[in-house]
């Protein structure tokens, strides 16, 4: 059996290529760029762009199964940085999968794709997407997954998982954003409400994805679906920051701002970049400002008996097992 992993080399694709490798498929990746570690482990590359139809098809040839991880993510961009790979990308994934009569796809998606700014506590999968998005990530992301839950057929199984919060060793993006801007005192709690967050752990978000491709086939019962992903262990958002810095024994954050100024603070922010152009991304966004603020915690129910879906490390497992990594990197640099 061969598996593409569009983006292998990133923090999730690379944690589910290993789970491949011990299950026995032949793995390829389709990146950006070219990865060591991938070739270490002996996995195919294949560098290209997903908006390049022509380059995702010679990715998907011959496969048996796509696991679609790659994507633009963060906060700040323009729509075309964000449409071009998350939209166009993921429709040249699945015509190219139709094309290969590749059978199965399974996509990582986000909870932010049904994120209306509000609290959202114990939801499941029937929550509906908003009419309005203040970022390009999740409006973007939203519509690929409905392209690939609508693509679903007796042709093409598909099915979307949503992890929230991906965190762990090896992290290359939510952690390392939380350590810096924590060692440069530059966190401040959002509002004084106790909002409760779900987080998962990186080997339980890439066993998911192994799990739901188990059970995925024409007219399985996960096939045309999206499910929640999580660690099933809702905690109040700023302990979870805290607790990732004291990994690396960095003080917790205790200031705070009002989340209405927060608010504010991130509506004027995009207009000076957007009007200036500047380079980067504002320190506060309306998208940033909102998520900091509101709850953010899953009913996992229909992972767990559709597919078995069962977190086995826990949060605080996972906390000792990031400051371990975190010592090892600190004494090898």
């Amino acid at each position: 059996m061969k598996a593409l992993v569009t983006g292998g080399g990133g923090f999730l694709g690379k944690a589910i290529v290993r789970l491949l490798l011990q299950k026995g498929y032949q793995v390829r990746s389709f990146s950006r760029s070219h990865y060591p570690i991938l070739e270490q482990l002996k996995v195919e590359q294949i560098v290209g762009d997903l908006a390049d139809p022509g380059s995702v098809a010679a990715a998907v040839s011959d496969c048996d199964i796509v696991f679609h991880v790659a994507a633009k993510a963060g906060v700040w961009g323009t729509l075309d940085e964000y449409y071009r790979p998350n939209v166009l990308g993921t429709q040249n994934i699945i015509q190219a999968c139709l094309t290969n009569r590749v059978k199965r796809l399974v996509y990582t998606s986000s909870p932010s794709v049904v994120f209306d700014g509000t609290d959202m506590e114990g939801v499941d999968e029937s929550v509906p997407y908003p009419d309005h998005y203040h970022s390009w990530y999740p409006q973007t992301k939203a519509i690929a997954e409905q392209l690939v839950l609508e693509a679903n057929s007796n042709k093409l199984a598909t099915v979307a998982l949503r992890p929230h919060l991906i965190w762990g060793p090896e992290d290359n993006h939510l952690v390392p954003r939380i350590l810096e801007r924590g060692r440069a005192g530059a966190l401040r709690k959002i509002g004084q409400k106790l909002c409760l967050v779900d987080s998962v752990y990186i080997d339980n978000a890439a066993k998911a994805h192994i799990q739901v491709a188990d059970n995925l086939d024409m007219d399985s019962h996960v096939s045309g679906k999206a499910y929640f992903i999580a660690n099933d262990e809702p905690l109040p958002l700023w302990d979870v920051v805290n607790r990732i810095l004291a990994a690396d024994d960095i003080p917790p954050v205790s200031r705070s701002i009002p989340s209405n100024v927060a608010y504010t603070l991130g509506w004027l922010l995009e207009k000076i970049y957007s009007v200036f152009k500047l380079s980067g991304e504002p320190r506060m966004t309306r998208f940033v400002a909102q998520e900091l603020s509101t709850a953010h915690w899953f009913d996992l129910s229909a992972a767990k008996k559709d597919f078995g879906y069962q977190p086995e490390v826990s949060v605080e497992e996972g906390l000792r097992r990031l400051r371990t990594w975190l010592q090892e990197e600190s004494r090898a640099s």
